[in-house]
């Protein structure tokens, strides 16, 4: 089953499921995180609860996405409690091109193939816990976009490029325990060339928007997922290439990546959202490409509904220091 979400004209979310084809509402005014929430604090599946519950009128999902009114599949009411993570070198190939940025003397290995290394060696284990994987912060819900609506690259960016990702959506239950909603697809937009500068970059090349959906599967995530990666430039394709995720091209289970980032106490506070995407092996700047203002991202995975689409946009370069008022000098 995939479920997706969109605002009516009064401003209320709506959750649509579908099941092949057609979509139809389903019969409640709650919020996916509402009603996920409140499936977490009964012991309920999304699945039994949204058979419960029912179906209203079938709706066009491709008008909705078109006019702009589809949301992220997941969201919460306060954007500060929603968290924006990921890790990397989590997927077979996915180190070359990031050993490329960082090269070292020819005899001398990179931090990220060591990196990479110990993932292929540790990162699925038979049982217990696995190596800990590269991970990452890319912000609150504010940095959130919604399929179909532009992704800003900041005027102070000396890049602005696509990574195809699959993410995990979670809810954070009143016991503090992690509930996985399901998985979608996402752009873990970043700053490929601010990165090469220096890995020490890394953190600042992820502090980036986003964006995932449109829509979340809620069934078992398949081993392999074989999707596309498009950058369209006036309606012709400047780079398509296809992508590997799942658990067949992945050097860390999931379940690794999960305990890695939930272990941490306060990745567990009761009521907040997390998106964690769990890498890429397949990047356009590995081939050159440099997207510009204009461009459209296309991600799609037959597994996952609608392909992911995201203009890019940038804004114009700061000319002055961020000023920073003292509250000790205030008159």
């Amino acid at each position: 089953m995939l479920l997706s979400q969109y605002r009516k004209p009064d401003g209320q979310i709506q959750i649509v499921a579908r099941d092949g084809t057609e979509a139809f509402e389903v019969r409640t005014d709650l919020s996916l995180y509402d009603l996920a929430m409140d499936c977490a604090a009964t012991g309920t599946s999304l699945r039994e609860c949204i058979a419960t519950l029912g179906l209203n009128g079938a709706v066009d999902l491709e008008a909705l996405y078109g006019a702009g009114d589809l949301l992220p599949p997941l969201l919460h009411p306060d954007p500060a409690h929603l968290h924006l993570t990921g890790t990397g070198l989590t997927h077979l190939g996915s180190a070359s091109t990031r050993a490329a940025m960082h090269a070292k003397a020819p005899e001398d290995e990179t931090d990220s193939m060591k990196m990479f290394r110990m993932g292929v060696e540790g990162g699925k284990p038979a049982s217990g816990i696995g190596v800990q994987p590269e991970w990452f912060y890319k912000g609150t819900g504010h940095a959130l976009v919604a399929p179909g609506h532009p992704l800003t690259s900041p005027g102070f960016a000396e890049d602005g490029g696509e990574e195809p990702e699959l993410a995990g959506l979670y809810i954070i239950g009143p016991d503090g325990t992690p509930f996985r909603l399901g998985f979608a697809l996402a752009n873990e937009f970043s700053d490929h060339v601010m990165e090469r500068q220096n890995y020490l970059y890394l953190a600042h090349s992820k502090l980036r928007p986003c964006s995932v959906g449109p829509e979340l599967l809620i069934d078992t995530l398949p081993d392999s997922v074989t999707g596309t990666s498009r950058i369209l430039r006036d309606g012709t394709a400047i780079f398509d290439k296809p992508f590997l995720s799942g658990e067949a091209n992945m050097s860390h289970t999931i379940a690794n990546l999960e305990h890695h980032h939930f272990k941490y106490g306060v990745f567990c506070q009761p009521g907040d959202v997390h998106i964690h995407m769990f890498g890429t092996a397949t990047l356009s700047f590995g081939d050159g490409i440099a997207p510009q203002a204009g461009d459209v991202f296309e991600i799609a995975a037959p597994d996952f509904g609608l392909p992911l689409r995201n203009p890019l946009a940038t804004t114009a370069a700061a000319t002055q220091p961020v000023a920073v008022r003292s509250l000790q000098e205030q008159t």
